[in-house]
């Protein structure tokens, strides 16, 4: 069964999906769908919102969650590689792309990082261009540096 949530947060609206067992997705959108009773069910739903909402107030740095995403090995180790960046650091597409195995691969890697479904907890706003600038984001660059800057705050306290 698909569980669906939706919370506001400083960011907007994120539209949160999981499975009996998995979170599935965290996106942000413009405007919440329709949920229904059984959604506000999902205890994987419930940990979510809190864990998110701790994280927006800085007194999470890093998420508890059990994931799944669908996606090609190279995606799913591109992902697995964003969970690893440190709260508060930033990678190059160029590390990431070493990182998962293929070094030659930036553009890949870039793609696979645009193509994560669980932004914030799969933390792909922490991968940078080389030359520092922050680089494209799926949901613009000012939310890309919202969260960098949210989290080196909260790093340096």
């Amino acid at each position: 069964m698909i569980y669906n949530a939706y919370m506001q947060s400083p960011v907007g609206w994120i539209w949160l999906q999981a499975t009996d067992t998995h979170l599935c997705r965290a996106n942000q959108v413009a405007t919440p769908g329709k949920v229904t009773e059984r959604d506000g069910s999902s205890p994987v739903l419930r940990n979510a919102i809190v864990q998110l909402e701790e994280y927006f107030v800085g007194k999470r740095t890093g998420f508890d969650l059990p994931l799944q995403q669908n996606g090609t090995s190279f995606q799913q180790k591109v992902w697995s590689e964003l969970l690893r960046i440190p709260y508060g650091a930033t990678i190059t597409y160029a590390e990431l792309a070493s990182r998962s195995g293929n070094p030659k691969a930036c553009r890949a890697a870039g793609s696979a990082n645009g193509k994560n479904n669980i932004f914030i907890i799969v933390p792909c706003h922490r991968v940078i261009q080389s030359s520092g600038k922050t680089g494209g984001y799926a949901y613009g660059t000012d939310m890309k540096q919202f969260l960098l800057d949210l989290e080196k705050a909260v790093a340096a306290e």
